[in-house]
């Protein structure tokens, strides 16, 4: 329960938030700011596969650092105090499938929150408010009605934690989405946002003066 309250208050809404708006809108804006990224368009390399390659790129470190994170984090708050109970714990009761099960939610969280943040990236001249706006909405996601629930990441994420955690009184109770449904959806979504952005990229002038 401890880890529970700290991973959806302090990792999720902080740490992969925040982590993901800094590699996921510097993938494009920080060529931009560099003023380089006319050497990519120069390359012949369709721009539709670079925005899939640079969110893979950056995909993928965004789930080493935060996958890692979420397992440290969870190991250090058990073993070093209960090195005995930790070990039956996670070799002999749930310990080892809520880890994977966190450190799965962690993957989906880059995956949503990289897709978006590089629209934000290439459609926004600054970004920084835009990415303010987003965690507004995540962090106020608990007193939204049941439908606009639905229209967030925390929301997907929260429903596949293994252990629920109260959001205060002051909540708008919702049905969790089951997994079957958070998943795909969460996918669905990114391909989507990707899309967007392969289309940004297609039509994009590079107007390095304005930037």
């Amino acid at each position: 329960m401890i880890f529970a309250v700290y991973y959806g208050g302090l990792i999720l809404r902080t740490v992969v938030f925040f982590g993901c708006a800094w590699i996921f809108m510097n993938l494009f804006r920080g060529d931009i700011v560099d003023r380089s990224l006319h050497f990519y368009f120069l390359s012949p390399v369709r721009r539709e596969v670079l925005v899939v390659g640079k969110y893979f790129s950056g995909l993928v470190t965004s789930i080493i650092l935060f996958t890692g994170t979420t397992i440290i984090c969870m190991l250090l708050l058990y073993v070093p105090h209960f090195p005995a109970e930790s070990a039956r714990f996670f070799f002999d009761g749930q310990g080892l499938g809520q880890l994977l099960t966190y450190a799965g939610i962690t993957i989906l969280a880059c995956v949503g929150y990289g897709a978006f943040f590089l629209v934000v990236g290439l459609f926004f001249r600054n970004p920084i408010i835009p990415a303010l706006v987003l965690y507004g909405w995540e962090w106020l996601n608990f007193l939204l009605p049941p439908l606009l629930k639905k229209i967030s990441v925390i929301h997907y994420l929260h429903s596949l934690t293994p252990i629920p955690v109260s959001e205060g009184p002051f909540a708008v109770v919702a049905e969790p989405t089951p997994a079957w449904i958070a998943v795909p959806s969460l996918i669905i979504v990114t391909i989507l946002v990707l899309i967007a952005a392969s289309y940004r990229i297609r039509h994009m002038e590079i107007r390095y003066g304005s930037d």
